[in-house]
């Protein structure tokens, strides 16, 4: 099995589970997900609604805007200047 630097592995998932069992109980652990699922949920809308992402989007297509307008000025990249030194390519 492959690992991934950070990633857990079948042997740790399973450990987690039933320490997680273990601690909690099978009765208790799908109130533990509903409230752990609500709060994401909230998490996300309460985040999707903010002023704060609307400005970094208003600002990301600022940014895009300037960025073109820069290559549009950079003379390398508006004639596609060369180096004479190196071998063209066929």
């Amino acid at each position: 099995m492959l690992q991934y630097a950070g990633w857990f592995g079948g042997y740790e998932i399973i450990l987690i589970v039933v320490v997680i069992l273990l601690l909690f109980g099978g009765k208790k652990l799908p109130e533990l997900a509903r409230g752990l699922g609500k709060g994401i949920k909230d998490f996300k809308s309460a985040t999707e609604d903010s002023e704060l992402v609307k400005d970094l989007k208003d600002v990301a297509s600022e940014m895009n805007e300037v960025k073109k307008d820069v290559d549009k000025l950079n003379p390398k990249k508006a004639f596609q200047i060369e180096s004479p030194l190196k071998p063209k390519k066929k």
